[in-house]
């Protein structure tokens, strides 16, 4: 639970005023260059993504100036640069998609509440220090659900790409849809979308390695390769506007409003409250995803200047700025990767970069909106289906199955299911897989009968390792906490390994590996113990862990053994076994 907000701890609810204190101007200097170079990508990303929200492009970029605002103020990154992005873009789209159709006044409504809701619930969590909660998502789900959104989001760009109409939700309706439409391609846009698609493509895999054998600096390359899109959408808009491509049925972006982002708020709708319960999963869904994206980019670039973020702020910084996009008209947004670090590379010092970026795209709504008219909505989709690259990692599942084929499981599922249900069913059922899968694997916790390695005192595995050991005395190592999940499975096991060996008359359980012991536990334990004693048999615990051992003590089990408490397993086994009395 959060605690009272002090002056002390003032600065770790407004992290500002940590890095404030030590503004210079060369800070200054590395967040004025990293803005600019920001802003540029910007622009072209924050249209692109409003396309694929169902969003009209002012929209995109007013997701992009007010949430800056409010990262730069909370966040605690110094160079997460927050808006906008590909899966969330997919998911609000899809979600606000299954109420009504885009550009309807109830799409609209919608896309505000889905914002201000993930916004709350993000910002709840954070209140409440509820961080570790994105850790309950796994990577093998996540990698599925985000390589599988990537090829959704690149499908769903067709109909923009060729000039057809597409409605579909999933990859098999979208492909069925593109097949019986195919024939009424557009050829202008076609070829104004595959261009511009090839050129990006080019650009992202040529255009670095040829400004270092120019003589440029590995920084100096990566920031141009990463700026190229926005020379290259410019150069389209101006063959589109010289050949007025638009009276010629190429769809362009049109007249996007200039001027700065106003305050909205759309109401409750005729349903009141109970009209937002269809959006309460989706909301939840996007802010946790959106979360996960965003810590795991803030993260690994601080961990390349050694600092570190808080999570929790992480979760407050974007609750907040999800509430600030709401209010202004935009859409749901996280830190984004490939901008942010446009922003750690380009020399971004602190937040502040945020702000100079919130100011600069301010300007470009004020004042240079016209300039937007004529750039081709087939262009846009080009730039989509070239930054969504990054998002499939076919690799990746092969790397998972040779690792672990039940992970394999869930990643597929995942995957399969948002392509041909939808990205809300796909990651809620990869969650409940990763819990299922979970609550499995601790329900079947290793258990090793040991040896003594010859000449030593260590015990390893009878199955890995010539070791030695003794008939009357059996030793398992359990590799488990143990709990109401596997307790079961324990006595189950006890009882098959003494059944099959006659002679045992000592059975000691090795607990190194034992970090718990719950309730339903130690009533297993003592299941056990009273069946062994009834077998003539007694039961001794070796390497118990002391917190484990206060515990058991509190219980009174020690004192109920019919064996005992060894410190270590080989103490056990010389004291129940004479030296020799051994095998191979």
């Amino acid at each position: 639970m959060s605690a009272p907000i002090s002056p002390s701890s003032l600065p770790n609810w407004l992290p500002m005023l940590r890095w404030m204190r030590h503004y210079r101007r060369d800070h200054a200097t590395g967040d004025g260059v990293a803005a600019a170079v920001v802003t540029l990508m910007l622009v072209p990303q924050s249209l692109a993504y409003a396309q694929l929200a169902g969003m009209p492009p002012e929209a995109g970029l007013y997701a992009s100036i007010l949430p800056l605002v409010v990262y730069s103020v909370l966040g605690t990154s110094s160079a997460l640069a927050v808006g906008p992005a590909a899966v969330t873009s997919l998911m609000t789209a899809a979600a606000a998609g299954a109420l009504a159709p885009e550009g309807t006044p109830i799409y609209g409504w919608a896309v505000w509440w889905l914002a201000a809701l993930s916004g709350a619930i993000s910002l709840l969590l954070g209140v409440l220090r509820l961080g570790v909660l994105a850790h309950f998502l796994s990577h093998p789900v996540l990698h599925g659900f985000v390589s599988a959104s990537g090829i959704l989001i690149a499908a769903s760009q067709l109909k923009h790409l060729l000039g057809v109409p597409l409605n579909g939700t999933t990859l098999p309706s979208l492909l069925a849809q593109g097949w019986h439409t195919v024939g009424g391609t557009h050829g202008p846009t076609l070829l104004i979308g595959a261009g511009t698609l090839a050129v990006l493509l080019a650009a992202r895999r040529g255009l670095r390695p040829g400004l270092r054998r120019l003589g440029w600096s590995a920084t100096a390359a990566d920031i141009a390769t990463k700026a190229a899109p926005v020379a290259i959408l410019a150069a389209v808009t101006a063959v589109c506007a010289a050949a007025d491509a638009a009276s010629h049925g190429v769809r362009v972006v049109g007249t996007v409003p200039a001027g700065l982002p106003t305050f909205t708020w759309p109401g409750l709708g005729d349903a009141g409250w109970a009209g937002l319960e269809p959006l309460l999963l989706p909301a939840f869904l996007l802010a946790i995803v959106g979360f996960v994206e965003s810590v795991s980019v803030g993260q690994s670039l601080a961990a390349r200047r050694r600092e570190r973020i808080d999570p929790d702020a992480e979760l407050r910084a974007l609750g907040a700025g999800n509430l600030a996009a709401a209010v202004s008209g935009g859409f749901p947004v996280t830190g984004g990767f490939a901008r942010s670090v446009v922003n750690f590379e380009a020399g971004a010092r602190t937040p502040a970069a945020g702000l100079y970026t919130a100011v600069g795209l301010a300007g470009v709504a004020a004042f240079l909106t016209p300039a937007l008219h004529h750039l081709p909505q087939a262009a846009l989709a080009a730039t989509i289906m070239v930054a969504v690259l990054t998002l499939v990692d076919l690799p990746a599942f092969a790397r998972i199955w040779r690792y672990s084929h039940s992970d394999f499981a869930a990643m597929a599922l995942t995957a399969a299911l948002t392509l041909t249900v939808g990205v809300e069913v796909g990651l809620g059922a990869g969650v409940l897989a990763s819990f299922a899968l979970l609550l499995y694997r601790n329900s079947r916790p290793h258990i090793a009968v040991v040896g003594r390695i010859p000449g030593t005192e260590h015990f390893r595995n009878v199955e890995r390792h010539a070791v030695e050991t003794v008939p009357h005395v059996l030793g398992l190592r359990v590799d488990e906490s143990l709990t109401f999940a596997n307790a079961r499975f324990l006595e189950d096991y006890v009882a098959a390994q003494v059944a099959t060996r006659p002679a045992v008359r000592d059975v000691v359980l090795q607990c190194s590996a034992i970090n718990e012991i719950d309730a339903s536990a130690l009533e297993s334990l003592q299941t056990i113990q009273e069946r062994l004693a009834q077998a003539g048999i007694r039961l001794h615990l070796s390497e118990v862990k002391g917190p484990v051992m206060d515990r058991l003590q509190r219980a009174g089990l020690p004192a109920r053994l019919s064996g005992q408490v060894f410190l270590s397993h080989h103490q056990a086994i010389e004291t129940l076994a004479p030296r020799g009395a051994t095998s191979g």
